[in-house]
């Protein structure tokens, strides 16, 4: 079941990660450089510090990515530095 495009996607806000699903991005050499890609990028929904919300335009899938892992978020009961 595919789901619909979450209605705070906006494409001005946009991030270029690999979707976990679909991973359409596979075979691109502009995706393999590192470099944006026109085609190969995902909606980003909402964020939560450095937990981001993404969707992706082709499959639809929604996921969220810790952009910094190990590193102690607002909500986990430590003070920040």
């Amino acid at each position: 079941m595919r789901l619909p495009i979450d209605p705070q996607a906006d494409l001005a806000r946009r991030a270029w990660v690999a979707c976990p699903v679909c991973d359409d991005a596979r075979h691109c050499a502009t995706c393999a450089d590192h470099r944006n890609c026109g085609e190969h990028w995902r909606y980003l929904i909402s964020n939560k510090g450095p937990v981001v919300h993404l969707q992706c335009p082709k499959c639809t899938h929604m996921w969220s990515l810790n952009t910094r892992p190990g590193v102690a978020g607002p909500d986990d009961g430590t003070p920040c530095s």
